[in-house]
């Protein structure tokens, strides 16, 4: 039985537009509060007397809980209906919010930050499947545009917001700022979003077990990449999280699979568009939070902005897409998915691999056109995507799909900085060794790279003084994590332009 039912056909527009907007503050809400706690997190930790080493478990501990939560999406809205789940993760994230902001404690503010998480994780996909649920074909397009801009805005202002909010109030007002239209958004979704029948049984077939197991798998599989880079790849610790991972994730597929009533619907990766479009999630996952990660480290450790003016920087992107979004539209209503998903991808990995060729003094001026290829590339990467993922699903089957191609695209992300973690921690010795060897070589085009004098440079052949060395030292260790940062640019370019190679495989879905 279809316990998810599509929008009444004769339901007032305005009034399911109204729902539907209202599901969007909510999740802007959830992925803003990401990126404005990254920027003030050295604030947070002078304010409360955080030991260094813990400071990332402020992030850490939501991440891990939004990724536990974002496949759960598909059981709880069964069991609640979409528009009483909107309504309680959003009543969840704004206590939440409160709780961090009232913290006074290390262990406070990490426990409300969970909470935070898990309210956080369910909103994304949930605003995703009433894409499909809410609206005819017709609408549908207009619908994924207005979540997939918001969804990749909120990453991009996050920095403008995080650190003009710090700077000019406290660090109390990153989570402040979520109240207000946390409540608003609860009172119009729970006024204007359709009602549907719940579904009490699904808590009688829970699977406490397949439960346990997904858990321990995420959260090991998290865990394993934030300490990966530093660690090491071949670590013990590392080594023992990832076989957890493994042997929980194995276990639990082939329980899920084996069950009437999974808590997660697998089945949705045999359908072949689902799998073509959730590995394009994954993929720009690894190409999105990897270029907003990698801006921010260059500006900040390399060019010593701070958050507002890396905010400022980084706010090109996102006029970009705005600029580019009706045209998306209108593209994506007459075109074929497969052929703007190829597009899409193409011109992203181009205004990727247009940043791998930055140097110690690239600021404002050598990101604006990477920046811009990129900002028009993002909505072609996020709408045909989109629609051949779940486009052609099922109404009953849409929530927990959307769980999951909203779970690759956030896999895809932590697997992509981790990657790029270890490409700046590994990479970077070895070509600052490398400069060093030209400079002694004498070679003019190292010095002018690295911004040394050319005169020291010119016509030397050997060692270097102690007074050069010093002068050297710093501009060479600059450049050398320069050309680190480049590498992993390259890296995630390449890794783009792989999706090229499964949209092929993709059915043509229904013309909208």
């Amino acid at each position: 039985m279809e316990r998810v039912e599509p929008a009444h056909p004769d339901a007032r527009p305005a009034i399911v537009w109204l729902g539907f907007l209202a599901m969007c503050i909510g999740m802007f809400m959830a992925i803003l509060d990401v990126q404005v706690v990254a920027t003030s997190l050295p604030t947070i930790q002078s304010a409360l007397g955080i030991n260094p080493d813990q400071m990332s478990w402020i992030q850490t501990a939501y991440l891990i809980a939004e990724v536990v939560a974002i496949p759960l999406t598909g059981l709880l809205t069964r069991l609640l209906t979409m528009r009483w789940l909107f309504v309680a993760a959003i009543g969840l994230f704004v206590t939440a919010s409160a709780g961090c902001a009232a913290s006074g404690s290390f262990g406070e503010l990490v426990a409300w930050r969970v909470l935070q998480g898990f309210s956080g994780g369910t909103l994304i996909p949930s605003v995703f499947s009433a894409v499909f649920i809410l609206f005819p074909n017709e609408r549908q397009a207009l619908a994924t545009t207005i979540a997939g801009v918001l969804a990749v805005l909120a990453p991009t202002v996050g920095p403008i917001v995080g650190g003009w909010l710090t700077e000019t109030y406290s660090w109390h007002w990153l989570f402040l700022i979520n109240i207000l239209p946390g409540i608003a958004s609860a009172i119009l979704a729970a006024f204007f979003l359709p009602r549907q029948p719940a579904d009490p049984s699904e808590l009688r077939h829970l699977d406490g077990l397949s439960l346990l197991l997904m858990a321990t798998a995420l959260t090991t599989l998290e865990l394993s990449l934030k300490e990966a880079p530093t660690s090491g790849w071949t670590s013990a610790y590392v080594l023992s999280l990832l076989a957890i991972c493994l042997v929980s994730g194995g276990v639990f597929i082939a329980r899920t699979l084996s069950r009437r009533r999974p808590i997660v619907d697998l089945g949705n990766f045999a359908d072949r568009n689902f799998l073509v479009g959730s590995t394009l999630s994954f993929v720009l996952g690894i190409g999105l939070f990897g270029s907003v990660y990698l801006m921010p480290v260059f500006l900040a450790f390399v060019r010593g902005h701070d958050a507002l003016e890396i905010g400022m920087t980084m706010l090109v992107t996102g006029i970009a897409q705005l600029v580019t979004a009706p045209i998306a539209v209108a593209l994506e209503k007459r075109m074929d998915a497969r052929l703007l998903s190829a597009a899409g991808f193409a011109l992203f990995a181009i205004g990727v691999g247009m940043s791998a060729f930055q140097d110690p003094r690239s600021d404002y001026d050598a990101m604006f056109w990477p920046q811009i290829v990129r900002g028009v590339a993002i909505m072609f990467c996020l709408l045909p995507p989109t629609r051949l993922a779940l486009g052609t699903l099922p109404a009953d089957r849409i929530p927990d799909a959307s769980g999951l191609f909203n779970l690759m695209r956030n896999l895809g992300g932590a697997i992509g900085i981790a990657l790029i973690d270890t490409i700046i921690y590994t990479r970077s010795e070895p070509l600052g060794q490398g400069l060093w060897a030209r400079l002694r070589a004498g070679d003019i085009d190292a010095a002018t790279f690295i911004g040394a004098p050319l005169q020291a440079i010119s016509g030397h052949n050997g060692e270097f003084d102690a007074d050069t060395a010093a002068l050297l030292d710093p501009l060479v260790q600059t450049a050398a994590s320069v050309q680190a940062i480049n590498e992993a640019w390259m890296v995630v370019a390449i890794l783009t332009g792989c999706a090229l190679l499964c949209v092929p495989f993709a059915r043509r879905p229904a013309s909208t």
